[in-house]
């Protein structure tokens, strides 16, 4: 008799936006298509096209009132909704966590890894982000209240996940800080093959951001006004306003764009710039994949990204003087980077790698062959 494969089940945060966590979860349903997908709430007009079709359960919240809007101030609901997901009869559990799906409650026996973007960040980050929220005096007032109840339920809850997998070193570092729980490391999926570079470049520089202040998108627009040197701006956001009000004419603004125009602009530019500190940054290695190099602020996931020299420069400083120096350094070197070779480097994360790693820890928790070195 043939051996009974697993029952697996996906919990995600929330899927009602498109952002590099959801990709990851589309990469998941592909790697394991007959998982259903758990999830707080669903905007299914706002879901990557690959997971169009896939089995998606969201909880009790999704009948609450006005949730598109104001999903945001239901926050202190989302850990009785995770909670809340009846997941007896899986065999294992993989949860695609920033905040609450880890907390998911298995049943006894079954596996737990969580893939973790970062622990949650409002509770061990606070005043950032209140900061990133630009909440008014009532809110940033009630706030620290709900944050702290919050913090007790995150770690408690961070006991749950048998394994960790962290996107980045800079989140397996927090992990260990905050939870005092080990992490492996696996790469998020870069979507290689959509890329492809072109024998010569144009004198732009390229951003492709959500333009929110804590993007730090200012710093390219104030350097590249002092040096009289082009930039076109992808993506749309809250800060959109304040950046025009500081750019110069050199400064082009273009919105939300197709994946394919965007593709386009990758290996059309000079160099991307990536001002901004993230947990890990998909964005520099698309430029790469495209055989372009990155100019980064030198910190959280550009340092397992960016091979300086190599693959694009580091800044040291997040000013807009430092950021000038690198600048400078590629306007003096641009034509050294080998696309080849930059691509290459995007090689190595790409989906399929992914897919063959984490596939991999999958297959050694489940089967008890643990530890992993990932």
């Amino acid at each position: 008799m043939p051996e009974q494969r697993p029952r697996i089940a996906i919990v995600h945060d929330y899927l009602n936006q498109r952002g590099g966590a959801e990709r990851v979860v589309g990469v998941f349903h592909e790697m394991y298509p007959d998982a259903p997908i758990y999830t707080a709430i669903v905007d299914y007009d706002n879901i990557w096209p690959e997971l169009e079709g896939a089995d998606i359960r969201p909880t009790w919240m999704q009948r609450l009132p006005f949730l598109k809007r104001h999903f945001k101030k239901y926050l202190p609901f989302y850990p009785m909704a995770v909670e809340s997901i009846d997941l007896n009869g899986y065999d294992i559990v993989i949860s695609s966590s920033s905040a609450f799906a880890k907390g998911a409650l298995k049943s006894k026996g079954a596996l737990h890894v969580c893939y973790c973007y970062t622990p949650m960040r409002f509770v061990w980050d606070t005043e950032r982000y209140l900061e990133r929220e630009g909440l008014g005096f009532i809110a940033r007032f009630v706030m620290p209240f709900i944050l702290k109840r919050l913090k007790s339920w995150d770690l408690k809850s961070a006991g749950r996940p048998d394994y960790y997998v962290a996107i980045s070193t800079a989140v397996r570092q927090r992990i260990e800080r905050f939870y005092g729980l080990s992490a492996s490391v696996i790469f998020p999926p870069v979507d290689v093959m959509r890329f492809k570079p072109l024998p010569a470049h144009e004198d732009f520089y390229l951003i492709v951001s959500r333009l929110n202040a804590y993007k730090r998108i200012e710093l390219a627009v104030e350097a590249v006004g002092r040096l009289g040197l082009p930039l076109k701006v992808v993506g749309s956001g809250p800060f959109k306003d304040e950046l025009m009000r500081l750019a110069k004419p050199n400064v082009e603004f273009l919105g939300r764009l197709d994946d394919e125009v965007v593709a386009g602009l990758y290996a059309r530019c000079k160099a991307l710039i990536f001002p901004g500190e993230e947990d890990f940054g998909i964005v520099p290695l698309e430029a790469n994949a495209a055989g372009r190099p990155v100019i980064a602020y030198k910190a959280g996931g550009a340092l397992d990204t960016v091979i300086d020299g190599v693959t694009g420069y580091f800044f040291d400083a997040p000013t807009v003087g430092s950021l000038m120096d690198a600048m400078r350094r590629m306007e003096a070197a641009a034509e050294t980077f080998d696309p080849a070779v930059i691509r290459a480097h995007a090689m190595k994360f790409d989906r399929e790698v992914f897919k063959e790693r984490f596939g991999a820890f999958i297959t050694a928790a489940y089967t008890h062959s643990m530890p992993i070195s990932a």
